[in-house]
């Protein structure tokens, strides 16, 4: 490797150190205490029902800079879904330090945004609102939620009419219109049909074309490939390989 002897500082050290970062996560650990629903007796006098308690996260330290595309992997109970709701503060870390910076958009927890008995055009509304946008924004870009989502009439229906993938597209669909600095998906959004998938994959093109950062959990190798340039494996919580595309070989 060639080295800038100027700073003594290899040249691809010298680049992470000079980007911008958009999230990092310091020594975070997130400890799930588990319960027995029904304790006998004796438990409950030596343990209080206790049945120990889940590590999702282990002391994880991560660096994640702007615009980058990264797709996290790994088993179930590895850890995944934790860590996209730590960065989208819908869960607070046991212990350590979370940093994001910009506006964060998720789809992990859709139905949180969303209310069952409200029109898909409210919910554009009542979405909206939740995730940051103002009610001028909203209204400048509600045709073009309408027509990116693409349900027909159901747009103006309760949302307990909708299909999972209708909510996932609409869903979706708020989310890319709400100028998101940091989109955080998981693979539920690949439901649907191919043609959407299409069209998500290029709104999320526009994103990196943007310096958007993106982050994706996924079990779709293909996906992965296609959208993603560095590769996050989780095992038991903790970060055991961080590169590039081929970090995907380990678990597929």
């Amino acid at each position: 490797m060639i080295t800038d002897m100027r700073n003594n500082v290899s040249p691809s050290t010298k680049d992470l150190q000079e980007r911008e970062i958009s999230v990092q996560l310091k020594g975070v650990s997130k400890i799930y205490p588990l319960k027995k629903d029904k304790p006998t007796f004796f438990e409950k006098i030596v343990s209080n029902g206790d049945a120990g308690k889940f590590v999702a996260l282990n002391d994880l330290n991560l660096n994640i800079y702007k615009g980058e595309k990264i797709g996290i992997i790994g088993h179930n109970g590895s850890g995944k879904t934790t860590i996209l709701k730590i960065i989208s503060s819908i869960t607070i870390p046991s212990s350590g330090s979370v940093k994001t910076v910009g506006k964060v958009i998720s789809l992990i927890e859709l139905a949180a945004g969303f209310h069952p008995e409200m029109t898909g055009r409210e919910n554009i509304y009542l979405n909206g609102l939740i995730i940051g946008m103002s009610k001028f924004e909203i209204k400048n870009e509600i045709e073009n939620i309408v027509d990116f989502a693409d349900i027909g009439d159901f747009i103006n229906h309760p949302l307990y009419t909708y299909s999972e993938g209708m909510k996932l597209r609409l869903g979706f669909s708020i989310a890319i219109h709400a100028s998101p600095d940091i989109l955080i998906l998981d693979e539920a959004i690949l439901a649907g049909d191919y043609s959407f998938q299409n069209k998500s994959g290029e709104k999320i093109k526009e994103l990196f074309k943007n310096n958007k950062t993106v982050i994706i959990v996924s079990h779709w190798r293909e996906y992965l490939e296609k959208h993603c340039e560095r590769i996050i494996l989780l095992e038991k919580g903790k970060i055991i390989e961080d590169g590039g595309l081929e970090v995907i070989d380990s678990i597929f």
